[in-house]
């Protein structure tokens, strides 16, 4: 059994016969970007997600970027945000130039607390951007009825979360538009990639001729006409296309969608049955109404433990040959945006607290009982120790 001692990543894509048949089948196409597995890929995430539109990008960030664009969000404009996030959630809003309004969480779902999005809300809001952390769909409902109530968009970031459902919608349909990422570590991958969601005709029309540096839509998919259109460009634009390898791995991945989302949330019942007796861990929680889409599995420690202990259990678990990370250090405190707009630690006093407390675990589809097991006793070994020296 010697493989028991092999490292146990954080993170590990599951590529079957299915996705190695489908990017060769790109690759001796001829056609590298611009064709038609992009075009399938989007059509079926569309059906599963249940939009009328899907444009692919070249990253959940692209996505993201984009949509601000397409809204019209730029300087003078304030976005109201998560603090608790990947740095790119935020980052997109300063692409724009726009100023992000961090909002502090709920120390249960990670999300926003919704009755501090309201109070947030002022004559420069143009749009809620809301993150479904971890994968968890928490009050996605009630972003969209403050977003409706004051008349202004919600974006919704489901890069974390494709596959969630919160009271029977899928995760990307609460707003306006949602993106959704698709780096290897995310529920499906195409390598890098990203997907934008919408039932709003003019907002997908207008993200796909930004993605393709602002070419007109007739000519946006295929090569120029005879009057050189492949080189008109209509505004500003950026090359954010997948490529059609890119697609042909998103293709096979989503047609096993489900499987891989059962996968996922079977690891999760693993690590909480076998974690659920430690009285120094809390776990994820996920409320009666929402269905999570396990991205990865982030357990925190109770509020005594210091970021320094909860950095020296991480070194532990990794100098064991286990992966382990600290999802998320909160964005308002990574230093070019205490520079830029002046943050200071005490601002969002959960978000800090839950940051400095949490440890992901290695999580993905083919992590069996017994290697969920390891990684929980060497866990448990680190928190004795870390108790040990108290």
């Amino acid at each position: 059994m010697s493989h028991a001692h092999a490292e146990i990543p954080l993170s590990r894509p599951d590529i079957t016969q299915m996705e190695e048949d489908l990017v060769l089948q790109a690759l001796r196409s001829g056609r590298l970007s611009i064709g038609p597995m992009v075009e399938q890929f989007e059509h079926e995430l569309a059906a599963k997600v249940g939009t009328r539109h899907a444009v692919a990008v070249n990253s959940g960030t692209s996505g993201l970027h984009l949509i601000m664009r397409a809204l019209n969000i730029g300087p003078g404009d304030e976005v109201i945000t998560t603090p608790f996030s990947f740095v790119a959630s935020s980052n997109a809003i300063l692409f724009v130039g726009a100023t992000p309004v961090f909002v502090d969480i709920c120390p249960k779902t990670l999300n926003m607390d919704p009755a501090q999005v309201e109070k947030k809300i002022g004559p420069r809001t143009k749009a809620i951007l809301a993150v479904e952390t971890f994968g968890n769909p928490a009050y996605m409902d009630q972003y969209a009825q403050i977003a409706a109530k004051y008349e202004i968009p919600l974006i919704e970031d489901s890069c974390e979360a494709l596959g969630a459902m919160h009271k029977g919608r899928n995760a990307g349909t609460f707003g306006r538009v949602g993106v959704f990422g698709f780096y290897p570590n995310k529920q499906i991958t195409t390598g890098e990639g990203g997907m934008i969601v919408t039932d709003d005709a003019r907002v997908a029309e207008l993200c796909r001729s930004m993605r393709n540096q602002g070419r007109p839509l007739g000519h946006a998919m295929g090569g120029g006409t005879a009057s050189g259109s492949w080189l008109k460009h209509e505004r500003l634009g950026y090359n954010y296309r997948m490529s059609e390898i890119n697609a042909a791995l998103g293709l096979a991945q989503i047609r096993r969608l489900d499987e891989i989302l059962r996968k996922r949330t079977e690891v999760a019942e693993f690590y909480i049955e076998r974690l659920a007796g430690n009285k120094h861990l809390t776990l994820p929680t996920i409320d009666a109404a929402s269905v999570m889409s396990w991205f990865i599995f982030v357990v925190r420690l109770s509020t005594s433990y210091t970021a320094v202990e909860r950095d020296r259990i991480i070194k532990g678990l990794r100098n064991h040959e286990v992966g382990a990370g600290d999802y998320f250090p909160c964005i308002h405190l990574q230093p070019f945006y205490r520079e830029q707009f002046g943050f200071e630690p005490g601002m969002f006093p959960i978000a800090e607290s839950v940051s400095h407390r949490t440890i992901a675990i290695p999580f993905y589809n083919s992590l069996t009982r017994r290697e969920t097991d390891l990684v929980a006793q060497t866990l448990d070994v680190m928190l004795s120790r870390e108790n040990l020296m108290r």
